[in-house]
C-alpha cells in the first residue's frame, strides 16, 4: 500500500512539473528548438529554452502581454499571453541547410585557424544594457588543440546611452566591462563532462546537427566584498557538432554561452540579474605556421571596413534589440 502511494505521490510530482513548464517545437520537424529567446513587451529576455526546448512557465507574466520568440537570431513569432496557455508550442522556424565548415587543404602546421561570425551581449535585469558582433579567428595549437590565442577582424561595439554609474545604485550600472567576445575553451574533448559531478550533460540528436548542453553552479552562496554582494553564479554551454561526429574541433557549427550572477549593493533591498551571451558561429578552418596578428576589442569603440552584418547569414540581434530600445541603443564611433 505504501509503495503504491509512492508511486501515485512521484507521478504526480512529475506531473505537476510537466504542467509549470512549456516546449517549443519545430512546425517543420517536430523536434525541440533549443535557444529561443521570449522577449517582453518591454525588451527584456523573460525566458531562453533548453536543450530540450523548455522554458518555466511561470516566466511569463501578463503584464507583459505581448511576446516576441526569437530563434536563430530572427523574430519567428509573436504570442500573446494566452498562447502560453498550452504545454507545447509550435514555431515556424526557417530551415536553412547549415553549411558545414569549409576545411581548407589541411597541412603539416603548427596551429589550426577556426574563423567566424560572433554576437555578444549583457542583460541587466533582463534587459540589453550592451551588445557587440563582428567576425572573429581562433588560433589552436595543431597537436594540443588546446586554444592559443585570438584575432578579431572586424566589430561593431552598441551601448545604452541612459545608463549611470551611482556605486550604491548596481540598477542604473553600464555593464560594458563585462562585454567579451567567446571564449571558446575546453571544447576539445566535450566528453569529459560526462562523469564530472558538478556539470549537468544533456545531449540531443537531430538530422541537423548534434547538440550538447553543459550545465555548471559555479557558486550558489552570498559573497561580501567592499559593500556589494554576489549570488547563484552559473554557466550553461551549449554546443552543436555535426551529426555523428566524432565532436572535434573540426565538426563545430555552433557555440554559444551564457554566464548568470547575481549582483547588488549592500543598501539595495533586490539582487540585480546579470547574463552574458557569447555565440559564435564558424565559417571555415585554416592551417599555417605564424599566428595572425591580434586587434585589441574596445568597447569604446567599433572597428570595421565593411558592413559584414548584411550578409544573410550573418547572426545579426542588432535589428531585434534596436525594435525594443531604438534611439537608446547607439553604436559606438568606428574606428577604420
Amino acid at each position: 500500500m505504501i509503495k503504491k502511494f509512492f508511486l501515485f505521490f512521484f507521478a504526480l510530482l512529475l506531473n505537476i512539473a510537466y504542467a509549470q513548464s512549456i516546449t517549443f517545437i519545430s512546425e517543420k520537424t517536430n523536434k525541440p528548438l533549443a535557444k529561443v529567446s521570449v522577449f517582453g513587451k518591454d525588451g527584456s529576455i523573460v525566458a531562453y529554452s533548453d536543450i530540450e526546448g523548455k522554458i518555466d512557465k511561470q516566466l511569463i507574466k501578463p503584464e507583459q502581454e505581448k511576446f516576441q520568440l526569437v530563434y536563430d537570431n530572427v523574430s519567428v513569432a509573436t504570442l500573446s499571453y494566452s498562447d502560453f496557455n498550452q504545454d507545447i508550442i509550435k514555431i515556424n522556424d526557417r530551415i536553412k541547410d547549415i553549411e558545414a565548415v569549409v576545411i581548407k587543404k589541411e597541412k603539416p602546421a603548427k596551429y589550426i585557424f577556426v574563423k567566424g561570425n560572433f554576437n555578444a551581449y549583457v542583460t541587466l535585469n533582463n534587459k540589453l544594457n550592451s551588445y557587440a558582433d563582428g567576425i572573429i579567428t581562433y588560433i589552436f595549437d595543431n597537436k594540443t588543440k588546446k586554444l592559443k590565442s585570438t584575432s578579431i577582424e572586424q566589430y561593431r561595439i552598441f551601448r545604452l546611452e541612459n545608463a549611470e554609474m551611482d556605486r550604491k545604485k548596481l540598477s542604473s550600472w553600464d555593464y560594458g566591462m563585462f562585454l567579451k567576445i567567446p571564449r571558446l575553451k575546453n571544447i576539445e574533448n566535450v566528453d569529459k563532462y560526462r562523469s564530472m559531478k558538478d556539470v549537468v550533460f544533456k545531449e540531443m540528436k537531430s538530422e541537423k546537427k548534434d547538440q550538447i548542453e553543459l550545465s555548471q553552479v559555479t557558486n550558489d552562496e552570498e559573497i561580501g566584498l567592499f559593500g556589494y554582494r554576489i549570488s547563484d553564479a552559473k554557466n550553461v554551454l551549449n554546443l552543436a557538432f555535426v551529426p555523428n561526429s566524432r565532436k572535434e574541433l573540426r565538426d563545430l557549427l555552433e557555440y554559444s554561452r551564457i554566464e548568470f550572477l547575481k549582483l547588488k549593493h549592500k543598501s539595495e533591498p533586490q539582487y540585480n540579474d546579470i547574463a552574458i551571451y557569447n555565440n559564435f558561429y564558424p565559417i571555415d578552418i585554416d592551417f599555417g605556421n605564424e599566428k595572425m596578428e591580434k586587434m585589441q576589442f574596445d568597447i569604446n569603440s567599433s572597428h570595421y571596413t565593411s558592413k559584414y552584418w548584411e550578409d544573410p547569414d550573418f547572426p545579426n540581434m542588432q535589428p531585434v534589440f534596436g525594435s525594443f530600445f531604438k534611439e537608446d541603443l547607439k553604436e559606438k564611433p568606428n574606428q577604420k
